[in-house]
């Protein structure tokens, strides 16, 4: 039978998600309308993305989400030395997607294509708008990914020492919900950046 505070703790959980769906939902709209007013500009500075990395990105958020998912049916089988080691393998995604970004962001603001630089000033109104949205919006998706990994973390812990086991695992659950949500999100955010036509 399911403990009350699990029950709690889920709910809370589903009703933070939903907020931060509202969050991005609202990030969406702004692109929306933003693409549709400048759309041949969207598309001129959608050329700078790297799509490749993009892509890879979003592969190793997908094996990541696979991992989660399993750490969390381990523990539900009692094999902690497993859920552990595909936690270890989420973060180690994690990582090779900061690495990815910092590559992918350290380029771009090396050749002086960031906001408030010259050459932002040079453009037009439409390129600055998505590039305004892409640092913003891969920007936060960062930070979540960042809460998520630390979420993570402490569960690889908590694991270890037999706090999360077969009969105890909500923060787990809610941790691996939380980084389903961060992959959904860059689901949307790649085709939406990175492959515009």
């Amino acid at each position: 039978m399911e403990h009350r505070d699990d029950i709690g703790s889920k709910l809370g959980m589903w009703i933070f998600i939903f907020t931060e769906i509202l969050l991005f939902g609202g990030l969406f709209l702004v692109y929306a309308i933003m693409r549709s007013s400048y759309s041949t500009e969207f598309h001129q500075a959608a050329h700078h993305l790297n799509a490749f990395i993009g892509a890879i990105n979003t592969v190793v958020l997908l094996v990541s989400s696979a991992t989660v998912a399993m750490s969390i049916s381990a523990v539900q089988k009692g094999n902690k030395k497993l859920a552990v080691i595909l936690l270890l393998i989420t973060l180690l995604c994690a990582a090779i997607f900061m690495v990815n970004k910092y590559f992918e962001w350290g380029h771009k603001i090396h050749i002086g294509l960031y906001p408030g630089s010259a050459l932002m000033l040079t453009l037009s109104h439409g390129q600055v708008m998505f590039f305004s949205l892409y640092y913003f919006m891969t920007g936060l998706h960062m930070f979540h990914l960042v809460v998520g990994g630390i979420i993570l973390t402490i569960a690889i812990i908590k694991v270890q020492n037999g706090s999360i086991n077969k009969d105890r695992y909500v923060l787990l659950e809610n941790g691996g919900l939380y980084w389903h949500l961060v992959d959904l999100i860059w689901i949307y955010l790649f085709p939406l950046l990175y492959l515009i036509t």
